[in-house]
């Protein structure tokens, strides 16, 4: 879960906005200015994988990968200077070498919950001891998904514990999202005995906790419908202020409709309902991952579709369609941030490949979703990686 700082109407001075890291480019009559300063900062330890969220009081919580992509391990910082300084890391998986950067998508998930509580979720690595349930169609155990808390001291992190049931072919990466009542939900999908073979069988599967985590119900399917789900693409969970849960997730139909699929569950996770957001027609797997961000009374979703990235506000049926600037080749993994007056941050990433790194790019929106300024670029992005857009009293921070 995303929580967003709402202490001021974050109006920052001509300096702030003027900052050698900020908003590149020069303003034009048709380009208005943002009020919302931008910054941009690597994250510590040489880290990948940033996944950040900041709490009411501006404090951000970053989770991060470091190691060996094929196994290597998650750890979790703060920093309470808007990423000037970190606390010292605290590694996440009790046991070392358990978690996977491989593929982009399936490494560690970040959720916030009552009381400051962290979760985290994320795939099982190859030298992992947990397994997950037998998968009988290649008749093997397959990988876990693995998930842990902070204890209840927040100092250090529970064991990690394999949140899968019955279901098997864990591929793609989860997400996880949490409330302030206490309920935390992990989604993932896979598949049950006896679902029709190939991607064309796999589900999106939910299992919910009432109890900040410390137990989970077993997985129930979200979806219904025969769509599919795109077997090395990720998924994205978000529970708003509203009470209203919602999902990203691609499917898999014919093998080739890779379209884009909302769920929204306005009974915590009971039932959920599905729209198709995007279409795209495709017999690959793109490998790709979506976010959520929720601010101004409305919540955003984003996307990739043939190598271009977009967002739409999906509380409200009516929002648009929203795409980041052209050229539109070879741009991955949207992230977004939006302030409380409306301006929105979509972060993306650049040229980036199987083991190669690239850039982080960025544009403003203003509430209407009118580019505000040039799109912003920084290279040096580390390969299996992406950004982090936080939102924090000084302005919207992209960790990298």
């Amino acid at each position: 879960m995303k929580a967003v700082a709402l202490r001021s109407l974050f109006l920052f001075p001509a300096l702030l906005l003027s900052a050698a890291i900020g908003w590149r480019g020069v303003s034009s009559a048709s380009q208005p200015k943002s009020d919302v300063a931008v910054k941009v900062s690597r994250i510590p330890n040489g880290g990948i994988q940033p996944q950040a969220v900041a709490d009411a009081t501006g404090v951000i919580h970053l989770l991060y990968y470091s190691g060996d992509p094929a196994h290597g391990d998650l750890y979790y910082v703060k920093s309470s200077d808007d990423a000037r300084s970190w606390t010292k890391p605290l590694r996440v998986n009790s046991e070392e070498g358990s978690a996977i950067a491989l593929g982009t998508i399936r490494g560690g998930q970040i959720a916030l919950g009552r009381n400051g509580r962290i979760y985290v979720v994320w795939n099982g690595s190859s030298l992992t001891e947990a397994q997950g349930p037998m998968n009988p169609e290649s008749r093997k155990r397959g990988m876990p998904l693995l998930y842990t808390r902070l204890d209840d001291r927040r100092t250090e992190f529970e064991p990690e514990r394999n949140l899968m049931t019955h279901t098997f072919g864990l591929d793609g990466g989860a997400t996880i999202t949490a409330d302030k009542a206490g309920s935390v939900y992990v989604a993932w999908h896979g598949k049950a005995p006896g679902a029709t073979a190939g991607e064309a069988g796999r589900q999106v599967w939910v299992t919910k906790s009432t109890d900040d985590g410390k137990t989970f119900s077993v997985e129930q399917p979200a979806t219904k419908d025969a769509t599919g789900a795109c077997g090395c693409c990720g998924m994205a969970l978000y529970s708003s202020s509203e009470g209203i849960l919602y999902g990203l997730y691609r499917s898999a139909t014919d093998n080739v409709h890779r379209d884009i699929y909302l769920l929204s569950s306005p009974d915590h996770g009971a039932h959920f309902f599905d729209r198709r957001l995007h279409p795209w027609t495709i017999n690959a797997c793109p490998m790709s991952s979506m976010d959520f961000a929720e601010g101004d009374g409305k919540v955003e979703a984003a996307w990739e579709t043939g190598g271009q990235v977009y967002f739409q506000t999906v509380s409200d049926t009516s929002g648009r369609v929203i795409s980041a600037p052209a050229p539109d080749k070879g741009h991955k993994h949207p992230r977004l941030s939006l302030a409380p007056n409306g301006e929105t941050l979509l972060v993306w990433t650049e040229g980036t490949g199987w083991a190669r790194g690239g850039s982080v790019a960025w544009q403003g929106y203003d509430r209407s979703g009118t580019p505000m300024l040039q799109k912003g670029v920084q290279s040096g992005l580390p390969a299996w990686s992406f950004a982090a857009p936080v939102l924090t009293p000084e302005g919207f921070i992209i960790l990298y």
